[in-house]
């Protein structure tokens, strides 16, 4: 599923495409996504003009002319592609969004678990935006924020930092990085880490992510950006999907263990 850095990846390559560029129609092949797509999003759309295209967390948010908005969401396999008006199209090609400029913004998603929806204007607050915790990247994220919502908490701290209501987009494969780098053991309780810790934890959360910003992602099964190349983070991994391999750092073992129904894979002499 793409994450963070996936989605800012494909947000950053659509944004000079994009912007000012007035839609002069919406095709809508499939409704039928993890939420349907609403039948009135066409009409509404045509003749708007994209005036910004954001992120919070995952979802893509694209502010028109109007004040409305759209939430698009990649789910599992989805792709929004820059493509020239008139492209044939494929199996699981659900939606386009033609532009002014003679392309088109086309949404694939084989599994359709990623949606295309419509924010209006008059609604301040979304649902699926409401209860998430902060950017990674914001002041809002620092140790002493870590420090206070970890406070009793025995759940292990990589699903801790995974929970969105903790900090968005410290994605399954980020935050075994990110834990790696701080020499924190995933299986730790989050409510044992110190203060030093969570300020070290947040600052590391901070350099994986950007850092796989920078380098378009990772490219594990179905992600792409938004003219369809690779992302190239994965080569940068230290213990994500190593197990049983030497340690780059200390040449100790890569264990794995199961957290959350999810492999986290650890080095257990540089992480405590």
């Amino acid at each position: 599923m793409p994450e963070l850095p996936e989605v800012e990846t494909v947000r950053r390559g659509l944004e000079p495409h994009v912007l000012q560029r007035r839609i002069t129609r919406v095709l809508l092949r499939e409704p039928r996504l993890r939420w349907p797509v609403p039948e009135a999003l066409p009409r509404l759309a045509a003749k708007r003009r994209i005036e910004a295209i954001g992120r919070r967390g995952k979802y893509l948010l694209v502010t028109l002319d109007s004040g409305d908005r759209m939430i698009w969401h990649l789910g599992m396999s989805g792709r929004m592609f820059v493509l020239e008006r008139g492209h044939p199209l494929v199996k699981h090609d659900h939606l386009d969004f033609e532009l002014d400029s003679g392309q088109l913004l086309r949404f694939h998603d084989p599994r359709r678990f990623g949606a295309v929806l419509w924010w209006p204007r008059e609604e301040t607050e979304h649902v699926l935006l409401r209860a998430m915790g902060p950017e990674p990247f914001t002041p809002a994220f620092n140790g002493e924020y870590l420090f206070e919502k970890s406070r009793g908490r025995s759940v292990a701290v990589k699903n801790f930092i995974m929970d969105g209501h903790i900090v968005v987009g410290a994605g399954n494969i980020y935050a075994a990085e990110s834990l790696f780098r701080a020499g924190i053991r995933p299986t730790r309780a989050a409510g044992k880490l110190t203060r030093a810790q969570c300020q070290l934890l947040v600052e590391k959360i901070r350099e994986v992510l950007g850092e796989a910003v920078e380098l378009g992602g990772t490219t594990l099964r179905d992600f792409a950006g938004a003219r369809g190349e690779s992302g190239y983070f994965q080569q940068e991994l230290f213990v994500y999907g190593r197990e049983g391999q030497s340690c780059r750092v200390c040449g100790s073992t890569i264990k794995l263990e199961v957290l959350g129904a999810r492999q986290s894979c650890y080095c257990p002499r540089c992480q405590r």
